[in-house]
C-alpha cells in the first residue's frame, strides 16, 4: 500500500475535491479498481515523478484502467472544474504573465482520424510540435492554458487567455503587443506591461521594473512540460 508519508492529499483537501468528481461506480459483478482518492494520488504521483503510465506502482491499480479514467474525466471537463473551484479566490492577480512554450511531438503523433478532433499538432522549423499557451498569476501559478499547433502565433491566443483574468498588471513580451490584447487588458481594469512593437505609431510607456517580473510568472507555464504538470494543491 501507499505509505502515508508519501501521499499528497490531506483530509481537508480531499473533502474539498470529493464533491467535484464523479462517484466511483463499477459495473455489476466487478470489484472496484480503487477509490477516487487513490486514483487522485496516482495522478499526483505521476505529476511528481513524470513516470510513464506503464511504470505506475502496482498498489495504485492497473495502469491502463487509471489512464482510461483520467482520459474520461478530461473529456468530461472534470479536471477543469476541479482546477477552477480550487483556485477561485486564491490567486494573486496583482500581476499575470503571458507566455508559451513549444513541445516536440513524436514523428508518428500526427495522423489521428478527424473524428478525434483537433490534435494541436503543427509544423514549425523544429518539425511537428505542440505549443502550450498559458497565463500565470503573480507567484507563477497557472491560471489558464490553451494547446495549439506549434506554428500558431502567440498573440492569437492572448485574447482568450485574458478574457476572464482581471489582473491589475499583465506582463508579456512584444509578441503580445496587439490592439485587441491591449484593449482586453484595459477593459478588465488592468495595465498592459508589454513592450511596444517598433512599428507602432505611438510607443506606450513601459514599466521596466515591473516587466522584470515577467520571467518569474512565465516560468509557470513551461514548467509542466519539463517536470510534469503542476497541481494546485
Amino acid at each position: 500500500m501507499l505509505q502515508p508519508d508519501r501521499t499528497l492529499l490531506n483530509d481537508e483537501q480531499w473533502q474539498a475535491i470529493e464533491p467535484l468528481i464523479p462517484a466511483n461506480k463499477t459495473s455489476p459483478g466487478r470489484k472496484p479498481i480503487g477509490g477516487n482518492r487513490l486514483f487522485l494520488e496516482a495522478m499526483l504521483y505521476l505529476i511528481r515523478t513524470s513516470l510513464p503510465w506503464r511504470d505506475l506502482p502496482r498498489h495504485f491499480g492497473n495502469w491502463n484502467s487509471i489512464y482510461k479514467r483520467y482520459a474520461r474525466w478530461a473529456e468530461k471537463g472534470v479536471w477543469m472544474t476541479v482546477f477552477a473551484v480550487l483556485t477561485e479566490g486564491n490567486l494573486d492577480l496583482s500581476e499575470a504573465s503571458l507566455d508559451s512554450t513549444s513541445v516536440r511531438a513524436h514523428q508518428h503523433a500526427a495522423g489521428a482520424r478527424k473524428a478525434e478532433g483537433d490534435q494541436a499538432i503543427g509544423r514549425s522549423r523544429g518539425g511537428p510540435t505542440t505549443k502550450i499557451h498559458a497565463v500565470a498569476e503573480g507567484v507563477g501559478r497557472l491560471v489558464h492554458f490553451l494547446l495549439t499547433g506549434g506554428n500558431v502565433n502567440d498573440c492569437t491566443q492572448g485574447p482568450e487567455l485574458l478574457e476572464t483574468v482581471p489582473a491589475k498588471n499583465v506582463l508579456g513580451d512584444k509578441a503580445y503587443d496587439t490592439n485587441e490584447i491591449i484593449a482586453i487588458v484595459e477593459r478588465n481594469g488592468g495595465n498592459a506591461v508589454i513592450p511596444s512593437k517598433s512599428n507602432r505609431r505611438v510607443i506606450r510607456t513601459l514599466d521596466t521594473e515591473r516587466y522584470k517580473n515577467r520571467n518569474r510568472g512565465a516560468a509557470g507555464p513551461a514548467a509542466p512540460h519539463r517536470r510534469g504538470p503542476q497541481h494546485p494543491f
